[in-house]
Formats: C-alpha cells, sequence, structure tokens
C-alpha cells in the first residue's frame, strides 16, 4: 500500500461496520451479517471485496438500488433443484440464504444445482464455498454482475464483461478446505478501487486504454467520474483485461452465460440494467460420491506430490489454494487490518453522516 496504511482491529472493525448499516437503515442482524462478511474479505486478504465498499454500499440503499432485509423468492423448485430471485437484497444477506437451500437439497440428494438472481454484490464467493465445505460438500460457483461492463474480452479492448468471478470449494477433513475463487479479469474491480483510494496498485498491463495502450493507472476505468460513481458514468474509458488471455476469456464468457442469462439475472450487457449478482451453483456431498472412502487419502497424497514440486525460485514454495488467504487471516486478527489511509477517511465519513459518534470511529483503530 502506497503510504503508512491505518491499522484497524478487526471485531472493532465488524462492530463499526455493523452500525452504520443499522443506522442506514437494515435490521440489526442484517447490518451484522454486512460487517461480518465484509471484514471477513480483509481478513483473508480480499481487500477489494472488503469494507472499501461500505460507501458504495451504502450509497445503493439510500438511492434504493439494493434493498434492506430481503428473503429470496423461490421461482421454482424441486429435491434437487431451485431457481431464486433475490429481490434486489444485500449479498450478504440472499446468497447465504441461496447456499443454505443448496446444502440441504445436496444432504438429502447428494447433488443440488441452485440459481440466483437478482442479488445485491455478493462480496467474496469464497464464503460461499466455506459454507458448503464445512457441511462436507464439494460446490462450484459461476457468478456475473448485469449492469456491470468492465472487462475487455481477448482481442477487443471495448468492455464486455462483468468482471465474472468463478469458484470452486473442496471440504479436507481435519484441515482447511480448498478455495479456488477468481475473478475472470486480470483483477477484480474492486482491487481497482482499492488503488484509486491509495491502496496496492494493480499489476503493469492489468487494464487498457481506448487506443490499445496497456497500463494501471486506475483513472483509465474510472476517468474523471472517480471510482465511486456508477457504471453508467463511465462510459467510453478503458477496461479491465480479461485474464489468461483467450482461455479467462472464454471463461469469462460461460460466467456470464451461466450465471447471467441462464439465471435470468441477464448479462453485463448490452442494454443499461440495475446492477445485480447472478450466481448458478453446484453442490455435491462427499459422502454420496465417495463411495469406497478413496477421496480423502487420494487428495491428501496428490496434494502432497504437488507441494513436493521443486520451488522455481530459492525460498519459493508451491502453495494451494486458500493457503495464502489463510496466512492472512492469522496476521490480519493478531495485528489488524490494514486499510488505506483514502479508504478509512471514505468510511469515517460515510459513519459520521449516519449519525456514529466520533469516538466509536477513533476507537476502531489499532
Amino acid at each position: 500500500m502506497r503510504g503508512t496504511p491505518v491499522l484497524i482491529d478487526a471485531k472493532r472493525l465488524e462492530r463499526l461496520v455493523a452500525d452504520i448499516f443499522a443506522r442506514a437503515g437494515c435490521s440489526a442482524a442484517e447490518a451484522e451479517r454486512i460487517g461480518r462478511y465484509l471484514v471477513s474479505a480483509n481478513l483473508v486478504g480480499h481487500d477489494s471485496h472488503g469494507v472499501v465498499r461500505v460507501p458504495r454500499y451504502v450509497q445503493q440503499l439510500l438511492t434504493g438500488a439494493v434493498v434492506a432485509d430481503r428473503t429470496v423468492k423461490v421461482v421454482k423448485d424441486s429435491p434437487v433443484m431451485a431457481v431464486l430471485d433475490g429481490q434486489y437484497g444485500f449479498g450478504q444477506t440472499v446468497a447465504p440464504q441461496a447456499v443454505r437451500i443448496g446444502i440441504e437439497k445436496a444432504a438429502a440428494s447428494g447433488l443440488s444445482i441452485v440459481s440466483l438472481r437478482h442479488a445485491g454484490h455478493v462480496g467474496r464467493v469464497g464464503d460461499w464455498a466455506e459454507m458448503a465445505a464445512e457441511a462436507g460438500q464439494v460446490s462450484v460457483h459461476f457468478v456475473n454482475a448485469a449492469g456491470s461492463v468492465l472487462v475487455a474480452p481477448f482481442g477487443g479492448v471495448d468492455k464486455r464483461f462483468s468482471t465474472a468471478p468463478f469458484c470452486v470449494g473442496v471440504p479436507r477433513k481435519g484441515d482447511t478446505p480448498l478455495i479456488l475463487d477468481f475473478a475472470t479479469s486480470v483483477v477484480a474491480e474492486g482491487k481497482v478501487l482499492v488503488a484509486a483510494k491509495g491502496g496496492k496498485p494493480v499489476p503493469p498491463g492489468a487494464l487498457i486504454e481506448p487506443d490499445g495502450r496497456l497500463t494501471n493507472d486506475p483513472a483509465t476505468l474510472y476517468g474523471d467520474a472517480g471510482p465511486d460513481a456508477p457504471p453508467d458514468k463511465r462510459e467510453n474509458r478503458g477496461a479491465i483485461r480479461a485474464m489468461g488471455e483467450h482461455k479467462g476469456s472464454g471463461l469469462a464468457l460461460m460466467c456470464e452465460l451461466l450465471g447471467g442469462a441462464f439465471t435470468g439475472n441477464g448479462t453485463a450487457g448490452p442494454s443499461p440494467r440495475q446492477f445485480s449478482n447472478g450466481m448458478l451453483s453446484i453442490y455435491m456431498t462427499v459422502e454420496f460420491f465417495d463411495t469406497d472412502g478413496f477421496f480423502g487419502e487420494e487428495m491428501r497424497t496428490y496434494l502432497e506430490f504437488v507441494q513436493g514440486a521443486r520451488p522455481a525460485e530459492p525460498g519459493g514454495e508451491v502453495l494451494l489454494p486458500g493457503e495464502t488467504e489463510d496466512r492472512y487471516r492469522r496476521t490480519r486478527l493478531a495485528e489488524g487490518v490494514p486499510l488505506p489511509d483514502d479508504a478509512w477517511r471514505g468510511i469515517a465519513a460515510t459513519a459520521r453522516e449516519l449519525g456514529v459518534p466520533q469516538a466509536d470511529i477513533d476507537g476502531a483503530a489499532v
């Protein structure tokens, strides 16, 4: 991070964020849930999906773009499948509702598929894979964002995709689950937001200008409108690049089609839409598929084989999906959550506008 970050105690930060959303109109339970999930994202190093989003979430609530305390509407249901509508509720409320439905159906039948449409920003998708893993289930998630055209496809310069996250979670008995969770763009939009607010810069070449020049300047994406401007105020600006050239671009397309078109959420474009996340999730119960008890030992042996590869650099190591997040969590719980000064000032300003006492704001700092 550029400059010295502000260190905030995780539990105090949770309480502060919960107070902000309670004062903005959410129930105490929902406000606590939003605080817990946003801070959880910061704890595992996914700052792009953490508390930097507080001012944006509050703005969405106050303008009616997202609605407090929603319950998912069941559009269609069967023993193994469900089509759900989040009714533009907070993602931290309607996404776990959808995940619980998927877990319960898979627990009964071995497998389930659940689609969720019209959800507010669902945050870190890895949270939902972790929920399934805790229940002993493998899960796969295709996610898109209607009304959020940010990413250029491979070979193009114009925005056509959302950041279209993809996530897989695999439980491990007696150990932390394997969680693969990434945006199909070079960086998530939230990482550009963090960079624009004085945090860690995005990698060189992560963004592309309308003339094809590669850059890492957040202004390429946001322009003069600034990082908190809604997407429809960013017309004719540059884009984030799709990851992995044609492979990442193809996966992004599938996330748009499965998480967006297939769920009924709608794709990122071309017509203007109200922002919402769509998520298509598959849940598989390990005990149903692991008929002879082979999965755990086979996985353990193979992971040891993978991690036994010689490091490419002296002192390096081969990491498994989720290991970096576990290390971040331990460090940040002990030392505090580092926030760019600009991001902390934005959160503090939002809190003051909603009547949070200055002493409570100041008290969150380590």
